[in-house]
């Protein structure tokens, strides 16, 4: 799985997206490879039209009904949206938000996203099955410092704490990722994929990279 979360960074701004989304469907074709893209909420309907994963960057865990202001799961499912990323690092909730959410994710098949800062949490969330652990060093987000090469052991001991749970959950690993060497080092290591922004989002061409990308899991 290779999933591109795209923030709120300008260079998706607008039309922009639908670029990336045509990039990222050939792309996925071409190396058959699965390639998700978690836009800014607004931009969504821009996508969902392409053969790509489309997830949410992130889920409230509020009612269906009188609740305005918040993205909930039962909503998304009529969206077309494939799932959603929960409890990334710039946008942390409860552990009682992450476990609803996960629950009421699985019950509509969508896909769960759980990102983790360290092997103790991946070790609780896998318990709750979702689909993917992202393992995601706060401090290496953004840095062009990447996980598998500064923290391997992260990787290798987060999978173990996620097949202790006995379960379908897979690890994904994220932070820093920059290159094609950064995510095969990291499918050497043991990750099923990675989470990536800005190594993606702000390179000067997208489909270099995301080919460069696949290669590295491929």
């Amino acid at each position: 799985m290779f999933i591109i979360n795209c923030k709120n960074y300008e260079e998706i701004a607008g039309e922009k997206i639908i670029k990336l989304a045509k990039i990222a469907e050939k792309i996925s074709k071409k190396y058959k490879i699965k390639i998700a893209i978690a836009p800014p909420h607004h931009l969504i309907p821009l996508i969902t039209k392409f053969g790509i994963i489309v997830l949410a960057q992130h889920l409230d865990d509020k009612k269906v009904g009188s609740t305005t202001g918040f993205m909930i799961p039962e909503i998304i499912k009529k969206s077309k949206i494939d799932g959603s990323i929960i409890n990334h690092s710039e946008h942390r909730i409860t552990e009682s938000e992450i476990k609803n959410l996960v629950k009421r994710l699985k019950k509509l098949k969508l896909k769960t996203i759980v990102c983790v800062k360290n092997v103790s949490e991946a070790k609780k969330y896998a318990k709750i099955n979702p689909t993917f652990i992202a393992i995601e060093p706060p401090e290496l987000i953004g840095t062009g410092r990447a996980i598998s090469t500064e923290k391997p052991q992260l990787i290798t001991n987060s999978i173990n704490a996620v097949q202790s749970a006995k379960n379908s959950t897979k690890l994904l690993c994220g932070a820093g990722i920059v290159s094609a060497e950064d995510v095969s080092r990291a499918v050497e290591l043991g990750s099923k994929g990675i989470l990536v922004a800005s190594g993606v989002i702000k390179a000067k061409n997208w489909e270099s990279i995301l080919s460069d990308f696949s290669r590295g899991l491929v």
